[in-house]
């Protein structure tokens, strides 16, 4: 009984280890200033069309925040930096403040996104 125990504790601790140790996302775009961002309605709606695909990504910012964005919502921002936790919030507080409807179209954008992604995972 004891060696089953001990065998337990092992693999919850290894499984403990795995769950800490996950990576977190490239803080490269912490520091992008997202409250410019979303106050700038031309910049905004750049961000917004990259991300639903209506346009290109014209930067190399909002391709690299627009491919973290649905993993990171989907997750609750569980492999984010602090700072990309206050930037989620930050861009979630404004849409559902300012732009509700289009707050909506994002969730399900995340949804599809998701979906697509773990379909892809599956095919090979």
């Amino acid at each position: 009984m004891a060696r089953l125990r001990c065998i337990a504790l092992v693999i919850a601790m290894n499984v403990l280890m795995c769950v800490l140790a996950e990576e977190l996302y490239p803080n490269r775009y912490d520091y992008v200033d997202i409250q410019s961002i979303l106050q700038n309605k031309d910049i905004r709606e750049e961000y917004y069309n990259c991300f639903m695909e209506l346009a290109p990504c014209t930067t190399p910012e909002q391709k690299g925040i627009t491919e973290m964005f649905s993993e990171a919502f989907q997750t609750k921002c569980r492999r984010c930096t602090k700072k990309q936790i206050e930037n989620m919030d930050m861009v979630t507080n404004w849409f559902v403040t300012h732009e509700p409807e289009r707050w909506e179209l994002i969730v399900a954008k995340t949804v599809e996104n998701m979906k697509k992604k773990a379909a892809k995972n599956t095919d090979g």
